[in-house]
């Protein structure tokens, strides 16, 4: 699976929030990225805002943009609010959901135990849509989470908007 392999820190400053856990230069540099990231922003446009918030939570999950596309064609399909339904397709994918049980600290690590199959031990809390059984490395969904449960970083009807263009 193709995943971004580029300079995170970038990411993180470009959006001004800590996109992959803390991050110190983000603290220290809290403007954005490159030679003109100090200098004043210009101001969005609805479309720019729309793709801002669709870039957040796909560097936030770690996908590339044809899988994101499908996860919105996905959640077209299902019937509810469809920023929700993309949320919780989001969230109940296998390398989150590895994530979310401890089995991997990053989201990069989680989707890499997930493609290989690798076991690892759990130690930190589990969400209550989820279930743990440390002693046999198991985890179960045991229901879909609600977007309370999720808190999203990006404003997911910003991102419903931009791909119904």
């Amino acid at each position: 699976m193709a995943r971004y392999t580029g300079p995170r820190t970038r990411i993180s400053r470009r959006f001004g929030i800590p996109m992959f856990g803390p991050d110190k230069y983000l603290e220290r540099r809290n403007y954005g990225p490159g030679v003109h990231g100090p200098k004043s922003r210009r101001k969005h446009t609805e479309y720019g805002l729309g793709l801002i918030e669709k870039q957040k939570l796909r560097y936030f999950y770690g996908l590339m943009e044809r899988q994101f596309r499908g996860v919105y064609e996905r959640a077209l399909k299902r019937r509810g609010v469809t920023g929700e339904q993309m949320l919780q397709i989001l969230e109940t994918r296998l390398d989150n959901v590895c994530y979310h049980l401890g089995f991997a600290n990053t989201r990069a690590a989680a989707r890499q135990l997930a493609t290989r199959n690798l076991e690892s031990a759990a130690s930190r809390m589990v969400p209550d849509w989820l279930s743990l059984n440390k002693e046999a490395l198991k985890g179960v969904v045991m229901r879909i989470p609600t977007r309370d449960e999720i808190q999203p970083i990006a404003n997911e009807q910003a991102v419903v908007e931009f791909y119904s263009r």
